[in-house]
């Protein structure tokens, strides 16, 4: 009995998906121009966060009754931005009255409970340097491109990983960036006069961030920028769409390129399968919608599926359309193709990685070994009847020389077991069933094709499935056993 149709819905409730995960500390940037900041304790530590605060164009008022040399030094070369004033006494509770932030360097923890307490009676912001238990915020590492500027937190927990991550987000980030980014500030308003709200301002931005990862802004920068503004406002006001491989499940498995068009949809269109790691990738003003394709289970119609793409762009939506695996490999894409292009959509694919590749990375085995097999097949395991196909060559998928994975195949299990065996492959060539793959609830079984059958029943059918056969595998399938995969991919 063919599944039932749905409608696309959004984001699924029902699944419990969340657009944010539980956040340890709430990422939150103060603009401390020409604010008054109290910062109490002349020691290297506290002098390292008058820099800071300074650099910011904080108005930093120091209490100490003496400075060590590093903070001695600071205060004579003078900050970038604000400025530094010495109260050469003890801090008292009535400094800290109209601060914007206090950070204190305290000597013990009655010092520090005492300063937190001043802090909270006055309602300012507090930091006790090292002292979690008295902080109501924390210094994270930065990498600054002002005016991007990038705060990493740990929440606390390990401070040197967040260093780590500091130092790899500078490679990433060119100091072009920074002029690039305030470029952007200046143009901005003209932007906002000559653009209108939604599609046409975000491609523009799309465009204006392709240039700010390359060579520093020219002398007519601003003027070739302005210049695609009148470009965008006439163009045609029909939308596009992209086909996205989410890939297997694991969201670092993702391309750059799949996350860079997350970024920019207005609408996505998702399959019941895509992880809600990926999602969390996605723009977050992006409206979800499910579109729940998945064998054996309540699914939207491909036609609906369309329809509903054909309607979007329409409206001038970027619309991604988020497979998973690659969109190519058993995706129908093909089929959604065909449609857009008929409308005049503009459309184009982002490929993902599919899970036979994730499967052989997980388990360790090549599927091309040259020992074992000099071709791999992707095979569907079920025709739009839920049967086995009908018009395969089967003789030539029971090749001994060849590694087949079958996909979509686990109500079919039993009958590619028995349909392989009739053209030739012998009973007792490795298998291997393998469930969710590249998600924490990933199952294997190891085996032989006669036993494929067995081997779904205890795997069971509440997972997607792929069936690899071939020698191969034959390292694996010593015993058949469930079991998590030994090797993880990189």
């Amino acid at each position: 009995m063919p599944p039932r149709s749905s409608q696309p819905s959004e984001t699924a409730p029902r699944r419990g998906r969340r657009r944010m995960e539980a956040l340890a500390v709430l990422p939150v940037f103060f603009d401390l121009q020409g604010k008054r900041v109290v910062l109490t304790g002349g020691s290297d530590a506290a002098a390292w966060k008058g820099e800071l605060l300074a650099a910011s164009g904080a108005h930093v008022h120091v209490f100490a009754n003496e400075l060590g040399c590093v903070f001695e030094e600071l205060i004579q070369e003078g900050a970038a931005s604000g400025w530094f004033h010495w109260h050469k006494r003890e801090w008292e509770p009535s400094d800290l009255e109209g601060a914007g932030l206090a950070v204190c360097d305290a000597a013990d923890m009655t010092e520090a409970a005492r300063f937190h307490s001043a802090a909270c009676a006055a309602g300012v912001p507090v930091n006790v340097i090292d002292k979690p238990r008295f902080c109501q915020f924390q210094f994270g590492s930065i990498v600054n491109r002002s005016p991007v500027v990038v705060g990493i937190s740990t929440a606390g927990a390990a401070p040197i990983l967040g260093q780590a991550i500091r130092r790899r987000i500078e490679t990433l980030l060119p100091p072009a960036l920074a002029a690039w980014a305030a470029l952007a500030g200046r143009l901005r308003q003209e932007v906002t006069e000559r653009l209108k709200e939604g599609p046409p301002r975000r491609l523009f931005w799309e465009r204006y961030v392709d240039r700010a990862f390359g060579a520093p802004p020219g002398r007519d920068a601003g003027r070739n920028i302005i210049d695609d503004c009148a470009r965008i406002a006439q163009a045609r006001k029909t939308g596009r769409v992209t086909l996205v491989g989410a890939g297997p499940g694991e969201a670092e498995l993702l391309t750059l390129k799949a996350v860079r068009a997350l970024q920019a949809a207005d609408v996505i269109l998702f399959d019941d399968l895509v992880s809600d790691g990926v999602l969390e990738l996605a723009r977050r003003e992006a409206r979800r919608m499910l579109v729940g394709k998945r064998g054996g289970r309540e699914s939207c119609r491909q036609e609906d599926i369309n329809d509903m793409m054909v309607k979007l762009a329409r409206a001038g939506k970027n619309v991604v359309r988020l497979k998973s695996g690659d969109p190519m490999i058993f995706g129908r894409a093909g089929e959604e193709i065909a449609r857009l292009q008929a409308e005049g959509i503009p459309v184009t694919v982002v490929p993902g990685i599919t899970s036979a590749s994730a499967m052989a990375a997980a388990l360790g085995i090549s599927l091309t070994h040259r020992d074992h097999a000099q071709s791999v097949r992707f095979v569907t395991g079920h025709s739009r009847h839920g049967r086995l196909p009908e018009d395969m060559d089967w003789r030539a998928v029971a090749s001994r020389r060849t590694t087949t994975v079958f996909y979509m195949g686990g109500r079919t299990a039993a009958s590619i077991s028995a349909t392989l065996q009739e053209h030739g492959l012998p009973g007792k060539t490795p298998a291997v069933v393998c469930s969710s793959v590249s998600r924490p609830k990933s199952r294997r079984w190891t085996g032989t094709v006669a036993e494929i059958g067995e081997g779904m029943a205890e795997i069971g059918y509440d997972e997607p499935v792929l069936i690899g056969v071939g020698a191969v595998f034959g390292a694996l399938a010593a015993a058949s056993s469930v079991e998590r995969p030994a090797v993880a991919h990189a």
